[in-house]
């Protein structure tokens, strides 16, 4: 085998390895990153909210030029809210109830003020919320009140407010750190609260405290005022089941829900990774001709002694093996750089995403280790037949 690498040597293109390793590094690494990137990012649309069930949706009438001109409201009757009661596909619907009174808050992370405006309360029938009762409950007179706040506060603040302060991200685990102060102001009383945090949720943009808390403090600080829901929260056995669409679209109702929303974004996103695959899997096809051509040339610049050692008794294998073994070697050192590589990259786009969603899921990159394991595999055994084959052909002609 010596001689053979011997004449390896003589002929072998440095710039044609050189532009085969380049190459197929880079259709490696585009399908590797796309794949694992897409596994990372997954959750972000496809994790269920931890204080709404997945079958909840919320609904609200539809807002149109007509109804904005005439001034007719956009809210549900009691009638209304009956009617869609009784409808077969819905099994439980409840209300949503806001503040009749001024709210405004100040929310501090170790004793540092992030947030200080104007405030809006809602709340749902307690039965919609899925918090144990001993933490979401409220007692008149108590000057607690438990809140779940929208997550995009908390994104904001983790984004923006915590890196330029030095502050602690929060996450779910987290939430004791807010210190969250209520100022409520209505009907000749000021008093103030303290919101006790005890989670977020992505599916509501506004502050939600119980129900009891609600009924006890618009009776309270606005005993006079009264309001109709706007939105509405339901239960429904199939959330793609034609009767709802069907009432849906008769009522003028729209859907709130940010689940059919995050279908759609995961449906282009994942159209989006499998391009950008196709488009690394071309390359990684491409280099792997330009491979084989570089080979194919090293062979036939060095056939008529290829076909002196196999006459004198050297098989086709320990003809072919020098040639194999370089592309092995080629092939291992593009899987070990595409690895590290997207090490990097996904640590640094891992950071973003950790800090807008803190309790994500963050994975690992044995999706990547394996799909490149098998790219290795596949590329590797297609290298190794086609220079076994082209041996076998100068063999075969000296027969």
């Amino acid at each position: 085998m010596n001689l053979v690498w011997k004449l390896l040597r003589q002929h072998i293109s440095i710039p044609q390895f050189v532009g085969f390793f380049f190459a197929n590094l880079f259709g490696m690494l585009i399908v590797l990153l796309g794949f694992q990137f897409y596994k990372d990012v997954l959750p972000v649309f496809t994790s269920e909210d931890s204080f709404m069930k997945a079958d909840y949706v919320i609904v609200s009438k539809k807002i149109g030029m007509g109804s904005t001109l005439s001034g007719r409201s956009n809210a549900f009757e009691s009638s209304e809210i009956e009617d869609l009661r009784n409808q077969p596909f819905a099994t439980k619907v409840g209300a949503f109830t806001t503040t009749e009174y001024k709210v405004s808050g100040n929310m501090g992370v170790n004793g540092t003020s992030v947030l200080n405006s104007e405030l809006f309360f809602e709340s749902i029938p307690d039965s919609f919320v899925d918090v144990p009762l001993s933490l979401w409950k409220y007692s008149e007179g108590s000057k607690e009140v438990p809140v779940i706040l929208p997550r995009s506060y908390i994104a904001m603040y983790n984004f923006g407010f915590a890196q330029s302060h030095s502050l602690p991200r929060i996450s779910d685990g987290l939430v004791g750190m807010i210190d969250l102060k209520i100022f409520v102001q209505g009907n000749g009383h000021k008093d103030e609260y303290k919101g006790k945090v005890i989670g977020f949720s992505s599916r509501l943009n506004t502050l939600l405290v119980p129900q009891a808390f609600m009924d006890w403090s618009n009776q309270y600080y606005a005993p006079n005022e009264h309001s109709d829901p706007t939105r509405l929260i339901l239960q429904i056995d199939n959330p793609a089941n034609e009767k709802f669409s069907q009432y849906t679209e008769k009522k003028g109702i729209e859907i709130e829900n940010d689940k059919l929303n995050s279908q759609k974004t995961t449906y282009f996103l994942r159209m989006m990774v499998s391009m950008v695959m196709v488009v690394g899997l071309v390359i990684s096809i491409l280099s792997f001709y330009i491979l084989m051509l570089s080979i194919y040339l090293l062979v036939q610049k060095n056939s008529s002694k290829l076909e002196n050692l196999l006459l004198i008794g050297y098989s086709p294998n320990n003809v072919a093996r020098p040639y194999q073994l370089l592309t092995m070697f080629l092939n291992v050192g593009v899987l070990l750089l595409a690895w590290t590589i997207l090490y990097f990259i996904r640590d640094y786009y891992m950071g973003f995403i950790e800090t807008l969603f803190p309790d994500i899921d963050k994975g690992n990159v044995l999706p990547a280790v394996v799909l490149g394991v098998a790219l290795f595999l596949l590329v590797s055994i297609c290298n190794l037949l086609a220079i076994r084959h082209k041996i076998t052909r100068i063999w075969k002609r000296k027969e």
